[in-house]
């Protein structure tokens, strides 16, 4: 009895999050604010659920750090994102290796 409460309970946290914001929000909204922030969620989460796995998916939590600031200087300077994998990779062999 209790898989048919959680099956319930999971089915109407997934239906109330997309059907509320459809019943409550009719008009188009027109304040900056709440406009900028949802904009930007989509890649806030996509940050929060990524820079961890940097982190932790390498040996040495410090390789990961090092990779992920010569990825960044990378991306800011123009690179690609094959030529900022190939070297962030690189930095991690790098560090790990010594």
């Amino acid at each position: 009895m209790k898989v048919y409460a959680y099956i319930f309970t999971a089915w109407a946290v997934s239906y109330l999050i997309r059907v509320l914001p459809l019943t409550l929000i009719r008009k188009p909204i027109k304040n900056k604010f709440i406009k900028s922030f949802l904009y930007y969620v989509p890649y806030v989460t996509l940050s929060v659920m990524t820079f961890p796995s940097i982190i932790e998916a390498t040996q040495k939590p410090l390789a990961g750090i090092i990779a992920f600031a010569v990825g960044t200087v990378l991306s800011y300077f123009g690179a690609g994102l094959f030529p900022v994998a190939i070297t962030c990779c690189a930095v991690v062999g790098l560090v790990e290796f010594f």
